[in-house]
């Protein structure tokens, strides 16, 4: 059976030719559905997209809070605490001033 026969003996179709043309009304339709699906899209992933605060403002952001807090609040922000400030957050050493605990903790790096 030839392509030319098979396409013969299929049946006709049941829908009209109009129905097989877009016209405005449907483009217009499926233009709304596409910038709504966008729009549903954009508002899924706007937390994932946002900008995420600095380090260095997450740290300031502490300020205010009793040392030792503020202590455990930078171990969480940096995943771990330098070293100079660790005899402080333990009781060994006396408390650093709100400053130098800023500038300890932004110039530390991760420990290897």
């Amino acid at each position: 059976m030839t392509q030319a026969e098979l396409l013969a003996a299929l049946a006709p179709p049941r829908l009209p030719a109009d129905l097989a043309r877009i016209g405005w009304r449907e483009g217009l339709a499926l233009v709304s559905l596409g910038l709504l699906a966008a729009v549903i899209l954009f508002a899924l992933l706007a937390p994932m997209l946002a900008r995420r605060p600095s380090r260095r403002a997450r740290i300031r952001a502490t300020r205010g809070l009793p040392v030792p807090d503020r202590l455990l609040a930078i171990a969480r922000i940096l995943g771990h605490l330098p070293a100079t400030l660790r005899p402080a957050a333990y009781g060994a050493a006396p408390p650093p001033g709100d400053r130098q605990i800023e500038r300890l903790a932004l110039r530390s790096r991760r420990p290897r």
